[in-house]
């Protein structure tokens, strides 16, 4: 078993590449997927596609058998892309592969480019990559849209700690390494949560570029874009709790402070200077329940301090685990 945090010799060894594709009533557009993924790509000996049926109830498995495909794991109700992107890493890792790459079942990704998405990988230069859309020149997303990935992607930067033009992006490669060392939580998507658990480990992750193809259908991640904006919201504020817990308790513990000082000065002013109290108590409640409150917002900080370094120990022990599970 490899030490600890050693990097892996590519070149020394058999590698395993596998594609995962999540599908959900895929059946239109997965062949066009399939035919496309490179059969041959130089540094890779092998390449086994994986399709994760979340709950399909058209011919998504069988186009997919027909098309090549041998390897499959199934759910039968819909569980989520975060759910499926669990299990099909799971799948690969029995596989033994080397290199996860993780890509639609809509053909919104060019499968050619899979290659270059590796290439860092093999080069050492990267743990993860992941491909920019390069958002601003998709014809079909709207300016709303398009803005709304660049704050999301400066969120997810600021708190993975790293320079991703396009953090949310899921067509991305993953070595066996970093696999080790991830572990998703949320079911809706697994996209910024493993930027942000990667960048907070010290993971390199670099970006290629990539031309995105026409879109065929609408996006069954969401309904709306005020869905996506909400639901991205909770995994980034979750993330932030899980491994920055004092930038959310501390902001909240600092402004209720401030807050509370305010009614408390107006109080004290009324009382000292003018010799007055009646009328005013309501500044003297208000400023202790908001003063109140930022103690608590500060045990709230410790207490998750402490989970997190709970969760840490936890988390090195679960990696130890899937090593011994996955490398005998």
């Amino acid at each position: 078993m490899l030490p600890l945090f050693q990097r892996v010799r590519y070149t020394d060894i058999h590698m395993k590449l596998v594609v995962q594709i999540p599908c959900l009533n895929e059946e239109k557009t997965l062949p066009l997927v399939l035919e496309s993924i490179p059969k041959h790509i130089k540094g890779i000996d092998e390449i086994i596609v994986v399709i994760i049926d979340d709950g399909s109830t058209d011919g998504t498995v069988a186009v997919a058998r027909e098309h090549g495909v041998t390897h499959f794991v199934t759910h039968n109700q819909n569980q989520g892309l975060g759910r499926s992107f669990h299990d099909g890493v799971q799948k690969a890792l029995e596989l033994g592969a080397d290199i996860v790459v993780n890509t639609d079942g809509d053909n919104q990704y060019p499968q050619q480019k899979i290659a270059d998405l590796v290439r860092p990988i093999l080069e050492n230069e990267a743990d993860i990559v992941i491909a920019d859309r390069q958002t601003s020149t998709i014809a079909h997303f709207s300016s709303v849209k398009k803005v709304l990935q660049k704050v999301g992607s400066a969120v997810v930067n600021k708190a993975a700690g790293t320079n991703l033009p396009d953090a949310v992006s899921g067509f991305r490669a993953y070595s066996r390494e970093s696999l080790f060392r991830l572990n998703t939580i949320t079911r809706f998507s697994y996209c910024t949560e493993t930027i942000i658990q990667a960048g907070n480990k010290g993971l390199a992750i670099a970006s290629i570029p990539v031309e995105t193809n026409p879109k065929l259908r609408e996006s069954r991640l969401f309904r709306s874009t005020s869905e996506h904006v909400w639901k991205s919201g909770i995994t980034i504020v979750r993330a932030y709790a899980m491994y920055k817990p004092y930038i959310i308790f501390g902001w909240l513990g600092g402004i209720f402070f401030l807050l509370g000082l305010i009614p408390f000065a107006r109080f004290v002013y009324f009382s000292a200077v003018e010799g007055i109290t009646r009328g005013h108590i309501q500044s003297l409640l208000i400023g202790s329940l908001l003063l109140t409150s930022a103690f608590l917002c500060l045990v709230l900080n410790i207490i998750a301090e402490l989970i997190r370094i709970n969760r840490t120990l936890i988390e090195l022990n679960l990696e130890q685990t899937k090593r011994h599970r996955y490398e005998n």
